[in-house]
């Protein structure tokens, strides 16, 4: 698995606004894309959360493989004080109420303990997290109902905190998308770059392409060499070759282009156009990894 690892700047000052912001909310919607559940999980967000009800939500699960995406909800939807689903920002139109419930749901306690003390409920406060092109604008616009954040398929387009009404009962607070200093394993660094929450600038997008067709290759078999039209004893790094003729990509000399090739598998990869992949398994230790610093 090739090094990848991203931390600019504005992460930094992000990851300390949305700890200060955290002592104010009530609970914390973590967005994770589907297809990677583990390497999408920041594991400093339960450093900052101090034990705030968490609702998981798998974006992009029209992406991800169905079968392995029950899975991820039976393990994480069995933890205290937090709920898991599964959404579809881009055709999925019934979520938003689903979402609302969720979040009042795990919030109950705590309206309950001020009605106790004579005091009438405010709406409750849940911070939206994630990595970066998780979905998280695309999320609060649909639950707002119009279009109150800039959005875009790409990492790095939230710069700054913004509370938004949800509900009459939730406010909502959009975050950037923040990694984390040092991922411990470098296939976190190389799924995350795989699909799209890392800057390609930064990438070796031949050396990301040839670990996720590697990745693929062995947990769905036969896939890509029917897409690709390559036989199932091709090599990981001369799968880039068939990928370039399949889609006629030739640089001088009629030979392939192994770059464009990259680029091209990685965006059909995400886009969903050679089938719904999901990367990763939930065993035990997908499921609580540690942070590095």
């Amino acid at each position: 698995m090739v090094a990848v690892q991203w931390y600019p700047g504005h992460m930094e000052k992000a990851r300390r606004e949305m700890s200060d912001h955290l002592k104010a909310v009530d609970m914390v919607i973590e967005l994770r894309d589907a297809r990677i559940p583990k390497s999408s999980r920041n594991p400093m967000l339960d450093q900052m959360a101090q034990g705030k009800p968490k609702l998981i939500l798998l974006s992009k699960a029209d992406l991800a493989d169905p079968q392995e995406t029950e899975k991820w909800l039976n393990c994480l939807g069995t933890q205290p004080d937090q709920k898991a689903m599964a959404i579809d920002l881009q055709h999925d139109q019934s979520y938003r109420q689903k979402i609302v419930s969720a979040c009042l749901q795990l919030t109950e306690a705590r309206r309950a303990r001020m009605i106790r003390k004579g005091i009438h409920p405010r709406p409750m406060r849940a911070m939206v997290c994630g990595v970066p092109n998780a979905g998280k604008s695309t999320l609060i616009n649909r639950i707002a109902g119009k279009n109150q954040v800039r959005t875009a398929d790409k990492p790095g387009v939230t710069r700054k905190l913004v509370w938004i009404k949800a509900d009459r009962n939730l406010e909502i607070l959009d975050t950037p998308g923040v990694l984390w200093p040092k991922f411990s394993d470098p296939k976190t660094g190389s799924l995350l770059a795989a699909t799209g929450a890392v800057n390609e600038d930064i990438l070796n997008l031949e050396e990301i392409a040839m670990d996720t067709i590697h990745t693929i290759r062995s947990r769905y078999p036969g896939v890509l060499e029917a897409e690709y039209g390559a036989d199932e004893s091709t090599r990981t790094d001369v799968m880039l070759d068939q990928i370039a003729a399949a889609r006629r990509l030739v640089i001088e000399g009629e030979q392939p282009d192994r770059k464009r090739a990259a680029g091209v598998f990685l965006h059909e990869m995400r886009r969903g156009r050679l089938g719904r992949f999901t990367l990763e398994s939930p065993d035990e230790n997908e499921i609580n990894p540690s942070v590095s610093e």
